[in-house]
């Protein structure tokens, strides 16, 4: 092979000083022996890194044994007819980097590896150039480019793990999100479990016996998703996150939500069994429903655990407002604030059961007005008040009145 190009390598190269005869002689020889040195190569990867295997093409051959050739043939090549740097083939060493991303394995190994295969194609490379006589000089010079050259390898397979790990997340996250779906489903076949425990293995989920779901409101239209780590499963495609903490009463879970979900607001259920999940969620619906309505704090993460009086009294509405109608239907005949006076005095004694000074500090009035409205209570209410049933029913209506703001909260201790 005979040619009047030179080989383009960094300003100042001596190869510029080589005649192109020699030039020549090198690239022929290089080429000639490219197969035989793709062969050492591959022999030497497999005896050094055993756990890779070579996909074979339609022939037969590995397909690393191809790629290895063809990317000595170029390197060889472009010395002489680029005007640019050498260039790896793009697609054959995506290839790899793409396979190491699917394969779930880090590029690292196949980092090392193609530093192998420079080092033996650099030796082969500088035994032909001893042959033809290239000057020292200038052999060093080709090593630099071969180093620039693996670089560029490196970048490609780099490119293509990085397509493949973006697949194999977007796969996890459709993944994850059918088994969220199936999870969050209100009703479940006969075994749960079963179907669950199918669905988790395919994304490496370990199916735990109780979880905890949450869902979050965005602090921001693009707010980034939170770290709740990879073993709370999370779906940010809803207007409004979805999150499900497994074994939630594990020790510094709270301390880890706390801290992945600061500045975001939402509420978390409470914790259920597994194939109950939807249950958990709905009484996180719940408690963001009630945060909407300024009944529950709306800026924190509610744990339905600490509301449960809230949750339970306060929905449904229709229920509560019927049992607060016939309960309290003896105060009709009252003004609204002498009714709501009469209201607070009756929830006080039901909570403490006390006498006139304990009620009267509660609710931050004189014992003699207590006793004043006492009376009054027992003339509305007559016997109903002895029965316990009765008393039940009363507690629940005024209870969730003051958690609605028509009845002022205990104060502990007022003034007489």
């Amino acid at each position: 092979m005979t040619t009047t190009s030179r080989p383009v390598l960094p300003p100042g190269s001596v190869w510029g000083d080589v005649s192109a005869e020699r030039v020549g002689q090198f690239v022929m020889h290089a080429l000639a022996e490219a197969p035989a040195l793709a062969e050492e190569i591959l022999g030497a990867i497999r005896a050094s890194y055993p756990q890779f295997h070579f996909e074979p093409d339609e022939s037969g051959e590995p397909k690393a044994l191809t790629a290895i050739r063809r990317a000595i043939e170029l390197f060889v090549q472009q010395m002489l007819t680029d005007k640019q740097a050498p260039r790896a083939d793009p697609e054959l060493f995506q290839e790899f980097g793409r396979a190491e991303g699917l394969g779930g394995r880090s590029l690292d190994s196949l980092q090392a590896l193609y530093r192998l295969g420079v080092r033996l194609a650099w030796r082969r490379l500088s035994d032909i150039g001893q042959r033809v006589e290239i000057p020292p000089q200038a052999m060093y010079d080709l090593a630099d480019a071969c180093y620039e050259y693996l670089d560029r390898l490196v970048e490609q397979s780099v490119r293509g793990y990085a397509e493949a790990a973006a697949q194999r997340a977007g796969e996890r996250r459709r993944q994850q999100a059918r088994l969220m779906e199936l999870l969050l489903a209100p009703q479940h076949r006969d075994d749960p479990r079963e179907a669950l425990a199918e669905r988790a293995a395919r994304i490496g989920w370990q199916l735990p016996g109780t979880v905890a779901v949450g869902i979050l409101v965005r602090p921001a239209l693009g707010a980034i998703a939170p770290a709740l780590g990879t073993d709370v499963l999370l779906d940010m495609e809803c207007e409004r996150p979805r999150f499900v903490v497994p074994d939630p009463e594990l020790g510094g879970r709270g301390e880890l939500l706390r801290r992945a979900l600061a500045g975001w607001s939402g509420a978390l259920g409470p914790p259920v069994a597994t194939p109950y999940a939807a249950k958990s969620l709905h009484w996180a619906e719940t408690a963001l429903g009630l945060a909407g309505q300024g009944l529950l704090p709306g800026d924190e993460l509610l744990h339905c655990t600490e509301h449960t009086e809230a949750l339970v009294l306060l929905q449904p509405d229709a229920l509560v407002e019927e049992l607060s109608r016939r309960c309290l239907a003896p105060l009709g005949h009252h003004g609204r604030a002498h009714a709501g006076r009469l209201a607070q005095t009756l929830l006080a004694w039901l909570e403490t059961r006390g006498g006139a000074p304990e009620i009267a500090a509660r609710i931050g009035v004189h014992p003699q007005t207590v006793r004043y409205r006492m009376r009054q209570i027992r003339e509305l209410w007559g016997a109903e008040l002895d029965d316990p049933d009765r008393r039940f029913e009363l507690e629940l209506v005024l209870r969730a009145m003051r958690l609605r703001g028509a009845l002022p909260a205990a104060r502990g201790r007022g003034t007489p």
